[in-house]
């Protein structure tokens, strides 16, 4: 059983603590069905347009209005190909962070987690590791997420969420600014993820990295250094 000294735990979402299944099958449908919906309701929303202003900005536009002249059906067309395409832009995933919060909150969702992110991730609290996540999806959707699991609410466990405001996930700085924000040494973080992309980004900038390979995952390459475990109980964290 692998054992890493660390005192931190940094955590990817998709393939990582929930099924790839249940966000394409289950998330990203929920949202790509209600955006031209949602979009006629609460165009003038005051957090759908602090949205937007992103998705244009993402598309190398100035301003909502610029990008789509006023018109919703055109913003609706772009959200739309942006999440056909599984999009990880910014501004598509507030967008998709606001719909489900509101199946979130109506209970038509519940996020799935692996057995073992139920049991362990208490377990490794309690032993005095601070949790956070780093996701794709908007920090406000990964708190919705974990406050809304088939084993209740998890929120509690962590005490901070990233989201690519603070950069992509596959570029060391983004790692070296979670790092700063964190105010720790990179070296006692432990980032698991099940890319390998993403953890050679981590180690880069000086933190541990675990491998997670959930069943039905695809097979990295050969040539990696990372750790890897099929699911959090195969991993022991010293807590010094």
């Amino acid at each position: 059983m692998p054992a890493i000294s660390a005192t931190r735990v940094l955590l990817d979402i998709e393939g990582t603590t929930t099924s790839s299944t249940y966000v394409f099958g289950v998330l990203y449908p929920y949202a790509r069905q209600r955006i031209r919906d949602y979009l006629n309701r609460h165009w003038a929303d005051a957090e759908l347009q602090r949205a937007l202003q992103r998705v244009a900005e993402d598309a190398g536009c100035p301003s909502v209005t610029r990008f789509c002249h006023g018109r919703r059906d055109v913003m609706a067309a772009h959200l739309e190909s942006l999440m056909d395409a599984h999009s990880k832009t910014t501004g598509v995933k507030e967008v998709q962070g606001i719909l489900w919060r509101q199946g979130f909150l109506s209970g038509e969702l519940r996020s799935h987690l692996f057995d073992d992110v139920c049991e362990v991730l208490p377990q490794w609290k309690e032993s005095g590791c601070d949790l956070r996540v780093y996701s794709s999806g908007s920090a406000a959707a990964q708190r919705l997420f974990f406050a809304h699991t088939i084993a209740g609410d998890l929120l509690p466990l962590f005490s901070g969420h990233y989201d690519t405001r603070i950069g992509p996930k596959q570029e060391p700085d983004s790692y070296r600014r979670i790092v700063e924000d964190w105010g720790v040494a990179a070296g006692e973080i432990v980032f698991l993820s099940d890319v390998v992309a993403e953890l050679d980004a981590a180690a880069e900038a000086g933190m541990a990295t675990v491998l997670v390979r959930r069943p039905g995952s695809t097979a990295p390459n050969d040539g990696h250094s990372h750790v890897v475990i099929g699911s959090f109980d195969e991993l022991t964290l010293r807590v010094s």
